[in-house]
């Protein structure tokens, strides 16, 4: 049985972003149920990045990758991994007090919001949506790309990648024996990336859950008439009811920004959902709806407090966690990982997390 120093659990970009940081330093393995790394929520991703996104809990792990996803340093390809998008924030004169609110609540971390007209920024706007605020910062993040840079490095520092493997029993003796359809590895530290899976895998192992629940989103595209601009911003409702951005050919993708807790599964999209999601499209702009390309679902698991969780479990040695990343995961990637690979070996945190405090994501918030 091969021995590893470290075992993680799910290749996704949570996954992936962690084994480039550690196989430097580690003989890793990455374990991934499935025949390709990020077929669940990496791969279904509305594929942004927002300074905003995710509250005041991940705008600092948000703000701090920003510019290194912007130039990435040479080993993840050197090209940049975003591109301009902007953001809008739409509100009618009645909810004014809620982007007032949202003001408010990123204003002492320094984060720009403008005040603008939103019809000069989304053609077809309907009328009543009359208050608005706007991100430039905010950018089309290139997902495939990213996750596929984090595996290859990865892979160029020694780790390995094992698919159709989903595990099957874990235990813990002198080193973690992890049992997959694949065989069986053993590691000295066993990391819980796993996603929607992530309270699953801490079971087999027999360590207590951390009540990461998945959530699942709901996305469609759409063929729409006239033809969304290509320099249509991310069009969000600040009560977070829907969102809306363009993809090639004039089409849109767009999200009812629904959270509908549901078993760890491959997700898929219910058509009530892709109706009411339809219709909250209906209330923000004029547009025809031609046609609806395709549609899917993602799942987006969050621990209770909706903070991602990372660090080695108090009651399990060797047992680490790195999940409950919610829909930010991608766009946090680059400090998450470097925190929970500090965390991991026990080392001083790189430059890009070394402000970033992390008791703030530590499991131990959820063991008393």
């Amino acid at each position: 049985m091969s021995r590893y120093d470290v075992a993680i659990v799910g290749a996704g970009i949570a996954g992936a972003g962690l084994a480039a940081q550690i196989a430097p330093h580690a003989r890793v393995l990455l374990i991934e149920a499935e025949a390709q790394p990020g077929y669940h929520s990496t791969g279904r991703s509305a594929a942004f990045w927002s300074e905003t996104y995710g509250g005041p809990d991940i705008q600092p792990l948000a703000s701090k990758s920003g510019p290194y996803l912007r130039d990435p340093p040479a080993e993840l390809g050197g090209e940049s991994f975003l591109s301009p998008r902007g953001e809008l924030f739409i509100a009618s004169r009645a909810d004014r007090a809620v982007l007032d609110g949202f003001v408010a609540q990123f204003a002492a971390a320094g984060v720009v919001l403008d005040e603008v007209d939103p019809a000069a920024f989304c053609p077809g706007l309907r009328p009543e949506w009359t208050e608005a605020l706007w991100d430039e910062s905010c950018a089309d993040i290139d997902v495939a790309r990213l996750h596929a840079a984090y595996l290859a490095a990865a892979r160029r520092a020694g780790a390995e990648l094992i698919c159709d493997a989903a595990v099957t029993a874990a235990s813990r003796g002198a080193a973690w024996r992890i049992e997959t359809r694949a065989g069986g590895f053993q590691a000295d530290v066993l990391v819980n990336a796993a996603g929607a899976w992530a309270d699953t895998l801490a079971g087999l192992a027999g360590v207590a859950p951390a009540g990461v629940q998945p959530l699942r989103r709901t996305m469609v595209q759409l063929r729409v008439d006239p033809p969304a601009q290509p320099t249509l911003p991310l069009v969000r409702d600040a009560r977070d009811r829907f969102y809306f951005k363009p993809e090639a050919g004039g089409r849109i993708w767009l999200s009812p920004h629904d959270e509908i807790p549901t078993p760890p599964c491959d997700a898929a999209p219910e058509e009530i959902d892709v109706a009411i999601a339809i219709d909250k499209l209906g209330t923000a702009v004029d547009w025809c709806v031609a046609a609806v390309e395709r549609k899917w679902a993602g799942l987006r698991s969050f621990a209770p407090d909706r903070k991602p969780v990372y660090g080695f479990d108090p009651t399990a040695p060797g047992f680490f966690w790195c999940a409950g990343q919610g829909g930010f995961g991608i766009q946090t990637s680059p400090v998450a990982s470097k925190l929970a690979a500090s965390m991991l070996l026990g080392k001083a945190p790189d430059p890009l997390a070394a402000d970033i405090d992390p008791a703030n994501y530590s499991i131990d918030r959820f063991r008393g």
